[in-house]
């Protein structure tokens, strides 16, 4: 069994009994609990769980890490660990969906319309969408609360150096992603597209903080610094995360505009639609002349876009050449990470990890 899936069983197994001790000691609430407590259970089971590998890479980067059962103190702390990032992950989830008015989220319902459909069908006063949205903001906070329990139980049983140096990646992550998500919703609220430098440079801006940093970066420094890791090794692993965490952001950005829905579980050219104003959009609107650019404008982000007009868009996309460039700088940010990889500062057991991690977020499907 690779180390991915057995850490991904571990994790899952860590989150089913936390929200397990969860259920025990919140009966005395009564059985409104239920609702949120099921939430919470069903959007944490499954997932891609890249953030707790990068921790588990991060720690092995530095030296062994042994997921054998019964686990020892540094398996125990890593598993911590990657549970509450993977918490952290579902909360900020469960907001972008209703930042995004998105009504699924991996090919199911999103969490905020699971609940507006409850209020629904129980018949219930008031406003269905905004109960949804209420119970969806609430549960989002309950998971980040839980993930910063969990995060505690690793500092609290690390040598204090390496706690605290694990805290403070985890406080900066957490502090990163919450300003990327403003950027992204700012950006959004612009009437007019910025000159073609300036655009670039917010699109980039949204796309490090919002999730380059925050998938792959912060993760393997948290991992590394529960390991002991020295600042070399550190600098090394983010030089590592920063370019493989943007090569995934660009493939996201491709797949939420070519993606196969039975895939990703989005709608295709759900991007288009909601008018993300990305790098590959960008680079398009640079190739556009004056007039082509104000029919691209027109349709771009209109909710009530037809097939059409979406299958033009992503023609236009295509036609610029603005796909294949957003390829080429996906290709050159794996490169790059893949160069950091091979560092001497990297212990020998994580290089081949590494440069395969860089290669799978660069191609992934989905």
């Amino acid at each position: 069994m690779g180390q991915s899936t057995r850490l991904a069983e571990l994790v899952q197994e860590r989150i089913n009994t936390f929200v397990a001790s969860k259920r025990t000691d919140l009966e005395p609430l009564g059985e409104s609990i239920a609702d949120l407590l099921t939430a919470a259970s069903d959007f944490l089971s499954g997932g891609k769980r890249i953030r707790a590998y990068c921790i588990s890479l991060g720690f092995t980067a530095c030296r062994e890490l042994n997921l054998t059962s019964p686990l020892n103190n540094d398996a125990a702390r890593v598993v911590n660990a990657a549970a509450a990032l993977e918490l952290f992950h579902a909360a900020a989830l469960v907001h972008d969906d209703v930042i995004d008015r998105s009504e699924t989220r991996r090919g199911k319902p999103s969490v905020h319309t699971n609940f507006a459909r409850k209020h629904s069908r129980s018949g219930w006063r008031g406003q269905a969408a905004h109960f949804g949205v209420a119970a969806a903001i609430l549960l989002g906070d309950l998971l980040q609360s839980w993930a910063d329990e969990l995060f505690q139980e690793a500092v609290d049983s690390s040598e204090p150096a390496a706690g605290s140096r694990a805290r403070g990646h985890f406080n900066r992550m957490r502090t990163e992603v919450a300003f990327g998500q403003y950027f992204d919703v700012l950006e959004e609220q612009q009437t007019t597209f910025a000159p073609h430098a300036e655009q670039m440079e917010r699109a980039t801006r949204v796309l490090l903080y919002k999730s380059a940093k925050y998938s792959v970066e912060e993760p393997l420094l948290i991992g590394a610094a529960l390991a002991g890791a020295s600042t070399e090794l550190e600098k090394t692993l983010s030089g590592f995360g920063v370019p493989a965490g943007v090569a995934f952001q660009l493939r996201d950005d491709v797949l939420g505009v070519f993606g196969n829905s039975a895939v990703t579980g989005k709608p295709s050219g759900d991007d288009l639609i909601e008018g993300k104003r990305t790098v590959l959009v960008t680079l398009t609107r640079k190739e556009l002349n004056t007039s082509l650019r104000a029919i691209f404008d027109d349709v771009f982000g209109d909710a009530e876009m037809t097939s059409l007009q979406l299958e033009m868009l992503q023609r236009t996309i295509r036609e610029t050449g603005a796909l294949d460039q957003v390829e080429e700088l996906i290709a050159k940010n794996m490169r790059l990470a893949q160069r950091f990889a091979r560092s001497p500062e990297v212990a020998p057991a994580a290089v081949e990890k590494l440069v395969s991690l860089a290669e799978s977020m660069a191609k992934r499907q989905a």
